[in-house]
């Protein structure tokens, strides 16, 4: 594959990837809606630990090339 044909392929996964990431970030923040849910301040701890925890794992694979863990996120 040419260097340019990488490229391409990167910003288009990229842009894919990280615009769907941010759309399920919004969703996220609208569980924060008490009349429509209930939730303990250490749900949310939780959750963003474990959204904090992926982000540093992805920043890792750039810089250091390190694997990402395969471990889903649960509440309990």
């Amino acid at each position: 594959m040419k260097k340019r044909d990488k490229r391409a392929k990167f910003v288009e996964l990229a842009e894919n990837r990280v615009n769907r990431a941010i759309k399920d970030l919004r969703l996220i923040g609208n569980l924060s809606n008490r009349s429509a849910y209930e939730f303990a301040d250490e749900d949310i701890r939780k959750i963003f630990r474990a959204l904090q925890k992926e982000l540093d794992s992805a920043k890792g694979r750039f810089s250091r090339g390190d694997k990402g863990s395969d471990d889903g996120f649960r509440i309990d």
